[in-house]
């Protein structure tokens, strides 16, 4: 095959060939009258031979790097692209409100009721599962005054934060104005706001409601 030919040396050095008279190992070839070494042997690899070996370390390191690859890469890449494609679905199993959400989309109102309440005691500080329960109960179940009843049990759960304990305020003012129709509730729940946050947006906004009620 081409290239496949011998790459040896091709006759004696030099030097051999000054050792080789010391030693008197020099003979001549009677047809072309050229000295050489009795014995010599041509030194170093054939091509063929290092070729080969080329090819068993290039298939060793390639076998190598495909371990690291499978053990190490592979996986890595799998994980990022198994959190690329379905983190959202598993931040949506991780919702603590996912169940209470799924029996409202069923219309199982109650059930999601349930759902809420369990997350508002698991979440103390949350107010979202109150607010879902009592426009549940307001919109679906049509029972204003169990939507009432449950803002202010949600209000009196715990010490809550202004903005927080103002919005069921404001919320509990639309309920009585609105659904009940008793004006005199509302104006009542907006004085609380004014004298509860002084100079915040929230009293401002219920000096605003008194003012189109006609309370000031």
């Amino acid at each position: 095959m081409m290239g496949m030919g011998p790459l040896k040396q091709a006759s004696p050095t030099e030097e051999e060939m000054e050792v080789a008279r010391v030693e008197d190992r020099i003979v001549v070839n009677e047809l072309t009258g050229e000295e050489t070494i009795a014995d010599w042997k041509p030194q170093g690899a054939s091509m063929g031979a290092k070729i080969f070996v080329g090819i068993a370390v290039i298939l060793g390191i390639s076998a190598y790097a495909a371990v690291v690859f499978g053990v190490f890469v592979l996986p890595n890449i799998v994980h990022r692209f198994t959190h690329m494609f379905y983190g959202s679905a598993e931040e949506v199993e991780e919702d603590p409100m996912h169940d209470a959400r799924a029996f409202y989309a069923q219309g199982e109102y109650e059930g999601a009721i349930a759902a809420y309440r369990a997350v508002a005691i698991a979440q103390p500080e949350n107010r979202l599962p109150w607010v879902e329960i009592a426009k549940i109960q307001q919109d679906n179940l049509n029972d204003p005054d169990a939507s009432i009843e449950t803002l202010r049990t949600a209000m009196e759960s715990q010490d809550w934060a202004v903005n927080d304990k103002a919005f069921f305020m404001f919320r509990l003012s639309e309920l009585f104005q609105e659904v009940k129709d008793d004006t005199p509730q509302t104006v009542s729940i907006l004085q609380q706001v004014v004298e509860l946050f002084p100079e915040t947006r929230h009293s401002a906004n219920a000096t605003h409601r008194l003012r189109e009620l006609g309370a000031i």
